[in-house]
């Protein structure tokens, strides 16, 4: 595997990168086509997945190319597909185009696919080499990932906390963290997800519209979910009020009151009753089902610490970011930002620190899940 291979790959990469969140229920895919011998290569096709889902990055790519596709090389952020959906096989395309050599980042584990799309490319007698930047696409790739073979969508945290660790103060005067350097960089990271969540306890107590507020991005407000056992969203609230313009979904229990989900659903919010759990609150393992099952794959929980830590007891925790303010309680104290569970996780390494970041007087720490090790995580090549 070439340099030249790796910074094809990290611009197929980018390219996927742009859609995170538009293209569920399907991954967000990039895809670079590179004619020319090694040393004067030009990209002569280049595309993400459509917002949507499709069509795929390949055959857009491919269509970029046109002609100059025979012979070159396709780059390409995870296995092509080879199964008849709504559209037909990638690979049907890609052997139709004439390329020479395929290169992919990692094995797609949909059982549809699941290695049988760069099967049929080796075949068809096309060079092939997977495991191509493999840990920054599974990255990419995770809410694909999780969704395929644990049934739930991947779930990003996000926890603002004082310098001496605290999330809140303990009286209920709301208690602000972080500057807008930082806001920015949470609004973008909710432009790059499928859902928000948060638990009713963060609704009632700071009324956010949880919408992204960036300048150009208007249009990217994922949907709202809202954990709510007892139906206690009100309906003077900004989610509820804002209901008709971003999707909005309430995960509660069936013994909830009923009215209140009549009123709810009168005002434009979506209600979904599941059983609860042991201590009668929403089971959150099968709000993560649910919410898969509607095509869901990234979810960036605002929830709080108290939402957070019951998502790792649960083991539904995939990535977190800290972002540690100036400000100290002090002495008073409050509530703990890291709960005992998620902090178990970091201890253990389950969560593994990957990056730091400065934002302005606000620093961010980002912790995530190692990336499984399988065959396919080794980089290999088949000739033609």
């Amino acid at each position: 595997m070439s340099e030249a291979d790796r910074r094809f790959m990290r611009l197929a990469l980018a390219l996927g990168q742009r859609n995170l969140g538009r293209t569920w229920p399907n991954p967000s895919v990039g895809a670079v086509v590179v004619a020319g011998p090694p040393g004067a290569e030009r990209i002569v096709g280049q595309a993400a997945t459509a917002p949507g889902g499709r069509p795929h990055a390949e055959p857009l790519a491919l269509a970029m190319a046109g002609e100059a596709a025979r012979g070159a090389t396709l780059y390409v952020t995870l296995e092509p597909c080879s199964h008849h959906g709504r559209t037909p096989p990638c690979t049907e395309a890609i052997v139709a185009a004439g390329i020479a050599r395929v290169v992919t980042a990692f094995e797609d584990p949909d059982p549809r696919v699941a290695g049988r799309g760069h099967a049929l490319i080796a075949s068809a007698g096309i060079a092939l080499t997977t495991g191509c930047l493999r840990e920054q696409a599974f990255r990419d790739h995770v809410g694909h990932v999780t969704r395929v073979t644990e049934g739930r969508p991947a779930v990003s945290l996000k926890l603002a906390r004082t310098r001496d660790g605290f999330a809140a103060a303990s009286g209920k005067e709301r208690l602000r963290i972080t500057g807008p350097i930082a806001d920015g960089a949470v609004h973008l990271w909710r432009a790059h997800a499928d859902a928000i969540m948060v638990g009713i306890g963060t609704a009632r107590a700071d009324d956010p519209s949880l919408t992204v507020r960036l300048p150009g991005f208007s249009d990217r407000s994922p949907l709202r979910v809202i954990i709510d056992s007892q139906l206690r969203l009100q309906p003077a609230s900004a989610l509820v009020r804002g209901a008709h313009d971003v999707p909005t979904l309430v995960v509660s229990t069936r013994s909830a009151p009923a009215h209140a989900r009549r009123t709810l659903q009168t005002l434009g919010v979506e209600v979904v009753c599941l059983p609860a759990d042991a201590t009668g609150r929403v089971d959150l393992r099968a709000a993560l089902s649910a919410l898969a099952e509607r095509g869901i794959t990234r979810i960036c929980s605002e929830g709080g610490p108290l939402l957070a830590d019951t998502l790792a007891a649960a083991g539904c925790v995939d990535a977190c970011t800290l972002i540690s303010g100036p400000v100290e309680l002090g002495p008073a104290g409050g509530l703990r930002a890291v709960g005992p569970h998620l902090g178990a996780l970091i201890a253990s390494g389950h969560l593994r620190e990957t990056g730091r970041r400065e934002l302005g007087p606000d620093s961010a720490v980002i912790y995530e899940r190692s990336v499984p090790c399988s065959p396919a995580s080794s980089p290999t090549s088949e000739p033609s």
